[in-house]
């Protein structure tokens, strides 16, 4: 094995062991080793990206452990895992960076380190999700993401956190209980855990047409418990009070990573282990495709009717992620792989809009109602440009990566043909309309001149803020010229798969 392909262990294991050490630092010390650990990540997702974009580069399995199947567990490497874990550390880092300047003021001293260190074991484990080729490592690690994401809700000293983060547990507990669950019911269906040979057994069930209904129920109950842990809607209720209610670091993490990891999972079950016939055949397609549905459409409509941006912006991330499991629902490499593009526009925007409002409040006197942001474009410039940015890569601009990912989905749609086709071509032109009207009139509202406060420009300098969102905008606009190449990558990695 050559040395590069080592490199996987190390984005893993790396921020696990420094993890327990970050909470035994001072908090300046805790930081700087944060910060290093999160840029050495990005560094080796993309050196191990490039390795295997290569053209005589092909998947591998790392066994963890000296035994393998089925006793031992392994990591599964290919393109598609390397893309989606370059964007997971690039987001890490710029999300750390885009809320450095709050962290100070939001968080208690005593509990500063221990920031750091829960996203540092986040980071852990978002890495472990993207490369496990076993359905219980993949359980266990899912768990580990739950635990940090409800410490990142409630570690901010602000009235609330205590409140947003019990309904976060609540809800991704029952949907873990019900993954576990429904690996329960696999597992005693095929007696298999890593993927291969979970997708043989498979495999074997629907050739002899037995145990169908167990079978199903197993699928439907991962399906399900993973749609409650990405906030999938109906299961959204404590999305908004977690995205909006953390510091601007954490509801980055929450809402491009945590959520973005446990559907990827998903991708991988469906196409690796279930296989995308029988997703679709066994009718766990139509159920997630009813629900996607609704989930762009109510949670846009929940969007236009909210007026704190805070929430506005999280409950857009409802719409968002509709558009994921539509492209899941789908049941074919195309949808796939347009759901991983969305995975990436979406983390790379969404990651942006969190810092840029709240540096828009913070240079509006607090005030979080989109009214009170009037000429907020003008005291913080960068912020609005990242903010416009970001909000006309959702809505589906041209050269933005939103646009792109659009359309990939537009296309998986009309590849596969059906009635599908045109709910799908509908609910896209219907939700973009909804998206225009609440994005519009808050860009319109930062460059309208208001009385309460001055169109001079802020003079604080924060740097980290600032080189967040400048890069920020630079990988959304990037993503959105040069996503054929980026799509034809992660679409040679599924293929593989």
């Amino acid at each position: 094995m050559e040395i590069q392909q080592n490199l996987p262990m190390i984005l893993i294991l790396l921020p696990l062991a420094v993890s327990p050490a970050l909470a035994f630092l001072r908090p300046k010390a805790s930081r700087a080793v944060m910060l290093a650990v999160s840029l050495i990540s990005c560094a080796v997702s993309l050196a191990l990206t490039v390795y295997m974009c290569a053209e005589d580069s092909l998947p591998y399995t790392i066994k963890m452990g000296e035994y393998g199947a089925p006793f031992g567990n392994e990591l599964y490497i290919s393109r598609t895992e390397c893309i989606v874990s370059l964007l997971f550390s690039c987001v890490h880092m710029l999300s750390l960076l885009g809320g450095l300047h709050r962290l100070d003021e939001e968080i208690h001293e005593n509990r500063r380190s221990l920031f750091y260190t829960v996203t540092s074991l986040l980071l852990s484990a978002i890495q472990a999700l993207c490369f496990t080729n076993d359905l219980f490592t993949g359980y266990v690690f899912l768990e580990i993401t739950t635990i940090a994401a409800g410490a990142l809700i409630f570690i901010r000293s602000r009235e609330g956190a205590l409140f947003a983060s019990m309904r976060y547990m609540i809800m991704n507990l029952l949907g873990s209980g019900l993954f576990l669950l429904g690996l329960a019911v696999m597992y005693c269906l095929t007696g298999e855990l890593l993927f291969p040979q979970l997708k043989e057994g498979v495999s074997q069930i629907l050739r002899e047409g037995r145990y169908i209904r167990p079978l199903t129920a197993s699928i439907l109950l991962i399906t399900v418990g993973l749609s409650i842990k990405s906030a999938l809607y109906p299961f959204h209720t404590w999305l908004p009070n977690a995205y909006s209610g953390a510091t601007p670091a954490a509801s980055s993490m929450l809402s491009s990573l945590v959520s973005k990891a446990y559907i990827f999972l998903l991708i991988k079950i469906v196409m690796r282990v279930t296989g995308p016939e029988a997703f679709v055949s066994l009718r766990a397609g139509d159920v997630v495709f009813v629900y996607s549905c609704i989930a762009i459409i109510l949670g846009s409509i929940d969007a236009i009717r909210e007026h704190n941006v805070r929430r506005m912006v999280s409950y857009s991330s409802v719409a968002q992620i509709g558009y994921i499991f539509l492209g899941v629902s789908i049941g074919t490499a195309a949808g796939m792989t347009a759901a991983i593009f969305h995975i990436l526009a979406h983390s790379i925007s969404k990651a942006m809009l969190f810092p840029a409002v709240d540096r828009l409040t913070q240079v509006s006197g607090g005030n979080e109602n989109y009214r009170d942001l009037r000429g907020s474009g003008f005291r913080a410039p960068l912020a609005g440009i990242a903010f416009v940015v970001g909000a006309f890569s959702i809505t589906g601009i041209p050269i933005f990566a939103g646009f792109s990912s659009k359309v990939y989905l537009a296309s998986a749609a009309v590849e596969s043909g059906g009635w599908r086709m045109l709910i799908v071509l509908f609910v896209l032109a219907a939700s973009t309309v909804l998206n225009v009207s609440y994005f519009l009139r808050t860009v319109i509202t930062l460059y309208r001149p208001g009385e309460r406060y001055p169109l001079t420009r802020d003079k604080a300098v924060m740097v980290p803020l600032a080189l967040a969102l400048i890069v920020f905008i630079g990988l959304n606009t990037a993503l959105g010229i040069f996503s054929l190449p980026v799509f034809e990558m992660i679409n040679d990695g599924i293929m593989l798969w």
